[in-house]
């Protein structure tokens, strides 16, 4: 069985996010980069498939040197090996998706996962378009994952409660929180993940089909304002709210 997990370096969740001098992304210096959280439920659900199965197992990302850091932590937890599909171009979810399917295609695996998102931009669009260019069977936010011979058995999050999903490998899938507990590598796994081969390839070129006009931060609110504790105050908060707030 091969399993294939695909990873992003996203900037720590503790991150004091600035708005580059472009306006349209952020500034890069001095943020601390992370594996993408989601992602690393994806790869612990690869991990669990080679030790209940066999096989192989692969991480892919997309992006400069810098994201080789991420491709070290999935090789510490466990990953056989990883590619850098290596590319410093700014890119939407569309050409990132068609750069990895054409990577993807090489390696006929029988499970792709994804996390469901990525923390930095939460379009939740690429494991999906992965699928519709693969024409394979995708299921996401997977909360629990059963295999039984050729089986899939996805427990999936939807509003109110949960879908129970069934399909066949080859397929896609997102991860989702609760999915499982990712473990730490160990001091052996980090040690290992040193000598574990990272393969750099060229991924195709795809002119963006989104662009990003500007970026910016969202205002601070405004200190709230007591207008009074009882029935009485009912007229000033009207009047408030229609001369200040301008909500009504």
């Amino acid at each position: 069985m091969k399993c294939i997990v695909c990873v992003n370096h996203v900037p720590d969740t503790e991150a004091k996010i600035k708005v580059g001098a472009d306006g349209k992304y952020i500034d890069k210096a001095g943020i601390n980069h992370i594996l993408n959280p989601y992602d690393e439920f994806a790869t612990e659900a690869i991990l669990q498939l080679k030790e209940k199965n066999g096989g192989e197992t692969l991480a892919i990302t997309l992006g400069g040197d810098s994201h080789k850091e991420t491709l070290r932590k999935a090789l510490a937890m466990g990953v056989d090996k990883a590619i850098l599909l290596k590319d410093d171009s700014v890119r939407d979810s569309l050409s990132v998706a068609k750069a990895l399917a054409e990577e993807l295609k090489k390696h006929t695996p029988d499970f792709i996962l994804f996390g469901k998102q990525s923390i930095d931009y939460y379009n939740e669009q690429i494991p999906g378009m992965v699928a519709e260019i693969l024409g394979l069977p995708s299921v996401t936010a997977v909360v629990k994952l059963t295999v039984e011979d050729k089986k899939v058995i996805c427990h999936r999050e939807i509003e109110g409660g949960q879908e129970i999903v069934e399909t066949t490998y080859p397929v896609v899938i997102s991860a989702h929180k609760g999915l499982n507990e990712p473990r730490y590598p160990s001091l052996k796994g980090i040690m290992a993940s040193k000598t574990k081969p990272i393969t750099e390839i060229q991924p195709i070129a795809v002119a963006p089909v989104v662009e990003t006009i500007t970026m910016f931060k969202a205002q601070s609110k405004q200190a709230g304002k007591i207008v009074g504790t009882d029935a009485a105050a009912v007229p000033e908060l009207v009047r408030l709210l229609h001369e200040e707030a301008k909500v009504i």
